[in-house]
């Protein structure tokens, strides 16, 4: 039987990297007959670093240059983060699968030698989210964006620009750089982005991708799609405050919200619980009832 030749399109960073050869090796396991390939680009996201997300594109930034190469054909599917895709993806270009989820949690990274905060140096984080919750948990303190690859923002930290820097925990083990983690926080002090650790296929709509059920994992599918639809209901970008969290116990999911109204900063978090074959109906009310209530 001739060999299938799949092309797999990825960042070139280390930690994505990283994570396009988890997904492939699951489907190694699965077809080794078939011959995989990783091809690796810069996003424009990667190579503008010197202002926040929302003042340069988005999130789309990371990901445009892998659509293009999906629509060209030049990949045949493409592996990211599911925090970092755009809420509506485009048309023809569907999520084929989700990884399991890798843990979701925050975490606290001091420089190198250091084993409390310096209150005279700020925060390390890009994100409102996290900014927004850092305010409560660590009152008085600084937040400020760092951009860059994991490895660049520790080279910032332990340069002493930082008195800290706020991290995902999932990147941080899938590089191996546990060792680096001051203190993971419970999702219920730093509550997680839509999606986060868990791994998205993006492929082109109508050809075969019924292979990549080695690559999916159901539980992470429906908190993938209540997170991103509890989001999406409050049209929200990389400049919004937002978190949502699903939790799945049987054929229950139970997902928390936040939400923050930009106009005066209020904020709340809220929770919902329902069946998990109404992953995105129950993102959406969540999100409707606590629009309704801030």
């Amino acid at each position: 039987m001739r060999r299938r030749k799949i092309r797999f399109g990825s960042r070139e960073s280390k930690l994505a990297v990283i994570q396009s050869e988890l997904v492939m090796d699951a489907i190694r396991r699965a077809h080794p007959d078939w011959e995989l390939e990783l091809v690796t680009m810069k996003t424009t996201g990667d190579l503008i670093l010197d202002r926040p997300l929302d003042r340069v594109g988005g999130k789309g930034l990371f990901v445009k240059e892998l659509d293009r190469a999906l629509l060209e054909g030049r990949i045949d599917f493409a592996v990211h983060s599911l925090k970092d895709l755009p809420m509506e993806q485009p048309e023809g270009l569907p999520i084929l699968a989700y990884s399991r989820r890798a843990d979701p949690r925050d975490v606290l990274v001091l420089p190198e030698g250091a084993d409390r905060l310096d209150p005279e140096k700020p925060l390390g984080s890009s994100s409102p989210r996290r900014a927004l919750q850092l305010g409560g948990l660590f009152p008085g303190m600084r937040v400020e964006s760092v951009r860059g690859n994991i490895q660049t923002r520790l080279s910032k930290l332990d340069g002493g620009q930082f008195s800290a820097l706020v991290l995902a925990y999932s990147g941080i083990l899938r590089l191996g750089l546990e060792n680096r983690v001051s203190r993971v926080f419970s999702t219920d002090e730093m509550l997680p982005a839509a999606g986060q650790g868990i791994l998205a296929v993006q492929g082109r709509a109508g050809e075969d991708a019924s292979f990549l059920s080695c690559a999916d994992d159901e539980n992470s599918r429906a908190a993938g799609l209540a997170e991103r639809a509890f989001v999406r209901a409050l049209d929200g970008g990389c400049s919004s405050p937002l978190a949502a969290y699903a939790e799945l116990h049987g054929q229950e999911l139970r997902l928390t919200g936040l939400y923050c109204r930009e106009a005066d900063g209020s904020h709340t978090v809220e929770h919902m619980t329902g069946s998990r074959t109404d992953a995105e109906k129950l993102g959406v009310l969540l999100a409707e009832r606590m629009r309704r209530r801030v």
